[in-house]
């Protein structure tokens, strides 16, 4: 099995990119795990205090429920990935069963923010773009997606986005071996990943 990480600021464009590699590979062969799926459960919180969870620090994230699924995977079995919902700030009864693969795609702003998840990587990607595209796309997707208003988004990027993003993201591509420029429009780079994947799974 091989496994590849792919991280980025929010808002970087890591979805596109995964899209764009899983759709030039073989149908069924590629299981991806979003770091998102991870957040700790906060569907106990005030609607006050939700406005207040810092996303973008490591410590929202339940990184050894994650390594243990990714270790589980390795070794053929069926994970329960959960489930978790933005608006509600909470994780939902139900799971996903994801079935291992032969190419497993690890996406998260954090993932290579931790070692252990890092040694568990076989490629690492960073996608990196500019900080006002960023914003842009960071404002349309949490006003549409996650029930903001435009002054509680701006609010939360200044105040955690920004900060974390200097402190535990940006340096994590010095981690990376391919950095990724213009996430989903850079062409030249998606391919040249998903031809050094073929090669690794022998397509």
């Amino acid at each position: 099995m091989l496994t590849i990480g792919i991280a980025g600021g929010s808002g970087s464009g890591k979805t596109t990119v995964v899209k764009k590699i899983v759709s030039e590979l073989p149908d069924k062969s590629v299981a991806v795990i979003p770091q998102d799926a991870y957040y700790y459960d906060n569907g106990h919180l005030s609607s006050e205090e939700k406005l207040g969870i810092n996303f973008d620090h490591p410590n929202s994230i339940e990184w050894n429920l994650l390594i243990d699924h990714l270790d589980r995977l390795k070794k053929g079995e069926t994970i329960p990935m959960p489930m978790y919902n933005y608006v509600t700030c909470a994780r939902a009864k139900e799971t996903i069963p994801v079935e291992p693969k032969n190419v497993v795609i690890l996406e998260g702003i954090l993932i290579l923010s931790q070692p252990e998840i890092r040694d568990r990587l076989n490629i690492k990607l960073y996608v990196a773009t500019d900080n006002d595209d960023r914003l842009m796309r960071i404002i349309n997707r949490d006003i549409i997606e996650r029930g903001r208003s435009y002054k509680d988004v701006l609010e939360h990027y200044k105040n955690y986005v920004k900060p974390m993003h200097q402190q535990f993201i940006e340096p994590t591509k010095l981690y990376a071996d391919v950095i990724i420029p213009q996430g989903g429009q850079n062409i030249v780079a998606i391919e040249m990943v998903v031809s050094r994947i073929k090669i690794n799974i022998n397509l």
